[in-house]
């Protein structure tokens, strides 16, 4: 296993365990365990908890931007870029109802804790809503393009945290029923 493989692997199982456990209970010694190295190895490439999750927040945030940027690529207006947010729900159900959303559930737990760390985990959010605020702009939303982003983030999360709490699939698929048949109201006809 080379270091580059061996650093990958070890923010991977991080990232995997924050999300499925929390960060609090996850420790070193789980990560190497799930990576299938001796935690000294872990430790040569992370020296800290904190370090380990810098990196996973990072990851987190490439992937993010990457997914924005495909959604970007392929809507061709902002109507599809937007419905592709909304029903990231529906593709991702299943882990949603078991663990709720990774960023909220990331940013809930490190604000608990009075992290350092929660301040860049929050610019998740802030990607998401810059990005959704974009999409609304060219929908011709305007002055209230920001306000229409946060809503629909804060939508989401509380369908993910309701989601996580009731366990129940056919409440996911309402509400993305719901947003979209909103999102259509806000769609100019021509669309």
């Amino acid at each position: 296993m080379n270091e580059t493989s061996t650093r990958d692997q070890i923010v991977t199982a991080a990232d995997m365990l924050f999300y499925q456990r929390g960060f609090e209970p996850t420790s070193l010694a789980d990560i190497a365990g799930a990576v299938g190295i001796a935690r000294g190895n872990l430790t040569y490439h992370f020296k800290a908890k904190d370090e380990l999750l810098a990196a996973v927040i990072d990851r987190r945030l490439a992937n993010t931007a990457a997914m924005l940027t495909a959604w970007e690529e392929a809507g061709d207006h902002p109507t599809d870029r937007i419905l592709s947010f909304i029903h990231i729900l529906i593709m991702n159900r299943a882990k949603i109802m078991q663990h709720g959303c990774p960023v909220g559930t990331l940013c809930n737990e490190l604000a608990k804790l009075d992290h350092a760390a929660q301040t860049d985990a929050a610019r998740l959010f802030t990607l998401f809503a810059d990005w959704l605020e974009r999409q609304f702009i060219q929908l011709g939303q305007g002055e209230r393009a920001r306000e229409r982003a946060l809503h629909l983030l804060a939508r989401s999360q509380g369908v993910a945290t309701l989601a996580t709490a009731l366990r129940d699939e056919d409440f996911i698929r309402q509400e993305v029923a719901l947003m979209t048949e909103w999102l259509a109201g806000l769609t100019p006809a021509a669309h």
